[in-house]
């Protein structure tokens, strides 16, 4: 099997999944719980800001992945966050897909109630309803790759986000997509999107730091830039800042190693 195959696995076991969720939880009754809401926590300016260390840092809570199987043994997501917000990290992302991830909804709710940074829903985003849904669970922004969606879909996923005040990670695996999706970064309006450029090739499954040197590239500068997987160490940070990088999404490094702050000041310190 093909990884382009195992992408595709993916989004159809997320297409059944979302249809029997949204029987259980119909779309009216999540839009009715999200005008209970306050305004999201600013995810956008957590990750875009002037930092001192040069860089923003997403830090991820992790316990598993497809390539990987299980990171973190000893899995405690709210121990993890308050760890992560100990160290310094600017938001935090948390995996919610259960099948492939072994993540859960309810984590965003726990880790929001223990820590004061916005937090990041990572999932297989496919329909409107998952965009409330996220909402509702008490996320500030959601991931959403371009290579899963038509620019149809894609368009009215960041309109719903942008009206619920979520930020959108809008993710991208190479030049092409890139190039077919930068003019989005901004829509509908300011402030509520960023890019995020995966350095995994989606065939090869191999992870290569240059995908987002050569991508910064085709950037004006004026687009915010999130790197994505395989920062492993100080070396690489640097390197990601040397291409001009506005944050780093860092998961699996952090959650393997038996002292994640000492690992994530080692990294960012």
């Amino acid at each position: 099997m093909t990884s382009v195959n195992i992408l595709d696995r993916i989004i159809a076991d997320k297409k059944n999944e979302v249809e029997k969720r949204r029987r259980e939880r119909p779309l009216e009754e999540l839009k009715e719980q999200v005008t209970l809401l306050g305004k999201c926590r600013n995810f956008f300016k957590a990750v875009t800001k002037p930092n001192k260390r040069g860089l923003n840092v997403i830090a991820e809570i992790k316990k598993a992945s497809p390539s990987a199987g299980v990171i973190c043994k000893d899995f405690a997501p709210v121990t993890i966050a308050r760890t992560y917000e100990k160290c310094g990290a600017d938001a935090i992302s948390v995996l919610t897909d259960e099948k492939y991830f072994q993540g859960r909804l309810e984590y965003i709710d726990q880790v929001k109630a223990a820590v004061e940074l916005p937090i990041l829903r990572k999932d297989f985003i496919i329909d409107i309803w998952q965009v409330y849904e996220s909402r509702a669970a008490g996320a500030d922004a959601i991931l959403l790759i371009a290579e899963a969606l038509k620019p149809g879909v894609l368009a009215d996923l960041m309109i719903a986000a942008a009206e619920l005040t979520l930020t959108v990670v809008l993710e991208v695996h190479d030049a092409d997509s890139l190039l077919a999706v930068r003019s989005m970064i901004g829509f509908p309006k300011a402030g509520y999107s960023v890019l995020g450029v995966n350095n995994r090739d989606l065939m090869t499954m191999k992870v290569d730091l240059n995908t987002t040197c050569r991508l910064a590239g085709l950037l004006d500068g004026e687009i915010p830039l999130v790197t994505e997987s395989g920062i492993k160490t100080r070396k690489d940070v640097e390197k990601l800042k040397a291409a001009g990088v506005n944050a780093v999404l860092i998961g699996q490094t952090l959650c393997e190693s038996p002292d994640m702050a000492a690992r994530f000041q080692e990294l960012f310190g």
